[in-house]
C-alpha cells in the first residue's frame, strides 16, 4: 500500500477509535451524563458493599430511601434489571423498556466493550512493522486458545513502562508478585531527555500502535510523584494518553487528580482503581463524587467484590499452599502485554506474552528475550535485535517442531484433530504421503528435517513449507522452547541505571 494511502488509513482507524470514545459521552445531555455517573455508583455498591445490598434486599418496596443514605441520587425502581433476581432476565433485552435506567446502563456497558475491541484493533503494524504485528497476531490467536473466557478481555498492547522498582501497595493476591517498593525514577532533565528519547523512538519505530503503550507493570503508578509529567510527555509524542490503574488513587489525591484532569484533556479510554476492601470503596466514595469517576472503572478486588483473583503471583503461591481448588472459568493471567516490557530505572527490555500461570510461568506471561540499555539508541537498537531474533516469519528451521504443549493431537484419515481448553481445530493433512500432523506431534525434528523426510518423494517443497507456515500462523505450534526465563520473577532480572 503507498505509504499516502496507509497514513489516510491509519489517520481513519484512529479518529474512529478516538470518536467512539468521547461519543459514549458527547451524545448524552450533561444531565444524562450525571445520572449515568450515579447509576456506575449503584452498580460499584451493589457488586462491592454487602450491607448496601442487604439494605435493598430488605426494603425492596423503598429502595429510594437506601440510595439515598449513599448519597445516590437515582431510584432503583427504574433499574430494577440492574439488581433484582426476578429481573435480570431482561438484560440487555427490548423488555427492559419499562426501566429506563437499566437500558441506559446496558447501552454505555456495550459501548465501552466496543471500545476495549477497537483497543487491540489498535496494536495493528502489518505496514510498519509486519514481523511484529505477525508475532503479535499469533500470541493472540494462541491467548484465545489457551486463556478461554477471559481472552476476549485482553487487548494486547505492545508496550508497558515501568517508572517506579517495586510496589508499596502490597496486594496479597499480585499476580505478578511485584517487590516491595525501593524507588521511583526521578523527572529529572536527564531523565525526562532520556524517557522522551525512548517513547519517540517506540512511536517511530511502530507508529500508532505506541498508543497502546501504558506507564505501569509490577508497580504502583502513585508511587512515582512525577508521574503525570511522564503521562503528558507521552501524550504529546505517541498522541495518545496512556491508561493508569491504581490501587493508590488516595495516596496522594493531588496526583490522582491531576491525572483524572488529563484525561479530561486527551484521554481517549477508561482509567481503573483497583479497590481492594468495603472500606476502601467508602474512602474512594467519599474523596471522588460520581461525576468524577464517570471515567473510571472500579475493579472490587474484596471479599464481598466479584472479581476473580488470577492464579498466578502471590495468589498462585497463597492458593497452592492453603490447598485451594481453581474454580471453572477462573482468569488464569492477569498480563495482557503482547510486545515490550521496559522497566526505566533498571534500562531493561523484556519481550513478554501473556500466557496461563503455571510451575514454568508462574506470573502468567513468559519472558521470550532480554536486554538492557542507557541510551535512545541503544534502546532501539535493543528492540530491533530482539525483533530480529525471536519475531520469526517462519518456524525456527533448527529447531524442534512441535504443537504446543497444551493441545491435544488426534489423528484422522487425510486430517488431524487439535483441541485446546477453549476450541478445536481440524487441519487437512493431505500434501504428503506421510502425515506431517504425526511427525509435528513426535516432535524428534526440526522443520528443515520435517521438510526433507516429506519431499523425497517428489512431493512440493512448497506446499509443505505453506502448510507449516498456515499452522505456525495460527498460533498451534509451540514457541516456548528456551528455558532461560522460566521459572523466574521479574524481580530476579538484574541491572539497572540511576533512580532515587
Amino acid at each position: 500500500m503507498p505509504s499516502g494511502l496507509q497514513d489516510a488509513a491509519t489517520r481513519t482507524h484512529l479518529h474512529s477509535q478516538d470518536e467512539h470514545w468521547r461519543q459514549i459521552f458527547e451524545r448524552r445531555t450533561p444531565e444524562q451524563r450525571r445520572t449515568l455517573s450515579h447509576v456506575k455508583r449503584f452498580m460499584e455498591r451493589l457488586a462491592g458493599d454487602m450491607k448496601f445490598r442487604t439494605a435493598l434486599s430488605e426494603n425492596v418496596d423503598a429502595p429510594r430511601a437506601v440510595t439515598e443514605r449513599y448519597g445516590i441520587e437515582v431510584d432503583p425502581a427504574e433499574m430494577l434489571p440492574l439488581w433484582r433476581g426476578d429481573y435480570l432476565k431482561y438484560r440487555f433485552t427490548p423488555e427492559s423498556a419499562p426501566w429506563p435506567l437499566a437500558m441506559m446502563w446496558d447501552d454505555y456497558m456495550r459501548a465501552v466493550l466496543r471500545h476495549r475491541d477497537l483497543l487491540r484493533d489498535q496494536g495493528e503494524m502489518s505496514i510498519i512493522s509486519p514481523r511484529f504485528h505477525a508475532w503479535r497476531e499469533r500470541q493472540i490467536r494462541r491467548c484465545n486458545d489457551e486463556l478461554g473466557g477471559s481472552a476476549p478481555s485482553i487487548t494486547h498492547p505492545i508496550l508497558a513502562f515501568e517508572l517506579s522498582e517495586g510496589c508499596s501497595v502490597g496486594c496479597w493476591f499480585c499476580g505478578l508478585s511485584a517487590d516491595r517498593f525501593k524507588g521511583y525514577y526521578d523527572y529529572s532533565k536527564e531523565h525526562a531527555e532520556l524517557w522522551r528519547g525512548v517513547v519517540g523512538v517506540a512511536s517511530e519505530m511502530f507508529g500508532s500502535a505506541a498508543r497502546t503503550g501504558f506507564c505501569y507493570w509490577a508497580t504502583e503508578p502513585m508511587d512515582n510523584p512525577h508521574y503525570d509529567h511522564f503521562l503528558f510527555d507521552y501524550y504529546q509524542i505517541t498522541g495518545a494518553l496512556p491508561q493508569t490503574t491504581t490501587a493508590a488513587p488516595l495516596k496522594d489525591k493531588a496526583l490522582t487528580r491531576r491525572v483524572l484532569g488529563l484525561f479530561d484533556l486527551y484521554g481517549t479510554t477508561t482509567n481503573r482503581f483497583s479497590v481492594l476492601s468495603t472500606e476502601h470503596l467508602n474512602q474512594i466514595h467519599m474523596a471522588f463524587s460520581p461525576e468524577e469517576l464517570m471515567g473510571v472503572e472500579l475493579i472490587l478486588q474484596g471479599k464481598e467484590g466479584p472479581t476473580a483473583k488470577a492464579f498466578t503471583g502471590r495468589a498462585r503461591g497463597r492458593k497452592k499452599k492453603l490447598g485451594v481448588a481453581l474454580p471453572e472459568g477462573s482468569p488464569s493471567t492477569i498480563a495482557c502485554v503482547s510486545g515490550f516490557l521496559v522497566n526505566i530505572p533498571k534500562g531493561r527490555i523484556q519481550l513478554v506474552t501473556p500466557v496461563p500461570g503455571s510451575e514454568r510461568w508462574p506470573l502468567g506471561y513468559r519472558i521470550v528475550g532480554q536486554c538492557f540499555f542507557r541510551t535512545r539508541d541503544e534502546f532501539r537498537e535493543g528492540l530491533q535485535s530482539m525483533i530480529d531474533q525471536h519475531m520469526l516469519e517462519s518456524p525456527a528451521p533448527d529447531l524442534p517442531l512441535r504443537f504446543r504443549r497444551d493441545l491435544q493431537y488426534k489423528a484422522g484419515n487425510r486430517y488431524f484433530d487439535l483441541r485446546s481448553r477453549s476450541r478445536e481445530h481440524r487441519v487437512l493433512d493431505d500434501v504428503a504421503p506421510i502425515s506431517i500432523g504425526d511427525l509435528i506431534a513426535c516432535g524428534n525434528c526440526t522443520a528443515s528435517e520435517l521438510v526433507m523426510r516429506v519431499t523425497t518423494d517428489g512431493t512440493s517443497v512448497l506446499a509443505v513449507a505453506d502448510l507449516l507456515d498456515q499452522l505456525y500462523a495460527a498460533g498451534v505450534i509451540e514457541e516456548d522452547l528456551d528455558d532461560r526465563f522460566a521459572w523466574q520473577t521479574s524481580n530476579e532480572m538484574t541491572g539497572s541505571i540511576e533512580w532515587v
